[in-house]
This record gives C-alpha cells, sequence and structure tokens, in this order.
C-alpha cells in the first residue's frame, strides 16, 4: 500500500501573504538504508520539465531522511523561487515517493536557504547540459 502524501511544500509566498511556517525537521532513528535507496531511486526519477535532468544531479535535492517506520523527510529547492513548476513539482516529488514500498508518510519541506546554484550540480548533470 502507498505511503500517505502529507503535502507540506509551499510555493513562494506572494506579496502581502503571510510566509508559511516552517516544517519541524522529524527526530532521526536508524534508518533503513534499503529503503533509503529505494527512495533515492524514486527521486531520480523526477525531471526538471525545462532540463533533461533528474533533481538529485540537478542538486535541488538539499536533505533526505528516511526513517525506520517509513517516514520520509525531504528538503527541496528549486532553482528560483519564480519557477515556473514551484508549486508542481514538490507535490510530483511526494507522490512518488510515497508509492516505494515501505514508505508511510511523506513530508517534503521547500527551503530557499541556502540559495541553489550550479555547484550544487552532479558532474554527470553539468556534463549534460554542456557546463563542463
Amino acid at each position: 500500500m502507498p505511503g500517505e502524501a502529507t503535502h507540506l511544500a509551499d510555493a513562494p509566498t506572494p506579496q502581502g501573504a503571510a510566509a508559511p511556517r516552517p516544517l519541524q525537521r522529524p527526530q532521526p532513528d536508524d534508518g533503513d538504508p534499503a529503503l533509503e535507496q529505494e527512495v533515492m531511486a524514486a527521486l531520480r526519477t523526477v525531471r526538471d520539465p525545462e532540463l533533461p535532468v533528474n533533481l538529485v544531479d540537478l542538486g535541488l535535492i538539499y536533505h533526505v531522511m528516511v526513517r525506520r517506520d517509513g517516514l520520509v523527510y525531504i528538503e527541496m529547492t528549486l532553482t528560483t523561487p519564480a519557477c515556473p513548476v514551484a508549486t508542481a513539482l514538490p507535490g510530483q516529488v511526494q507522490h512518488l515517493v510515497s508509492l516505494v514500498p515501505g514508505v508511510s508518510v511523506v513530508l517534503v519541506e521547500m527551503v530557499w536557504d541556502p540559495p541553489w546554484t550550479r555547484e550544487r550540480m552532479s558532474e554527470d548533470a553539468r556534463l549534460e547540459l554542456g557546463l563542463l
């Protein structure tokens, strides 16, 4: 049975609107290395719609915590807060990770600090995009 997708990623806050409250990062446990590998494999299937590279190699996934109880916490960012997929991409991440067997809950938090830079990209991503 797929995990529960708890959507907690927030798009950039419109001017004048109240800022979303940041998530409190769940407490880690010893983790589940096999489940973490499956979660990372799922994350590598999510591609930026404007670039032919997955989010992990683009450096948009900042932190992944996978607990033994199946809770997965992901901190991610986008190349820019004005990204046209700012509202859709976190939900896609959350949905695909929730389909991994053994995942019970997926928490996705959009973070903007530190800001994304090209240096966060993997060598493979830079090569794919002709940036080497």
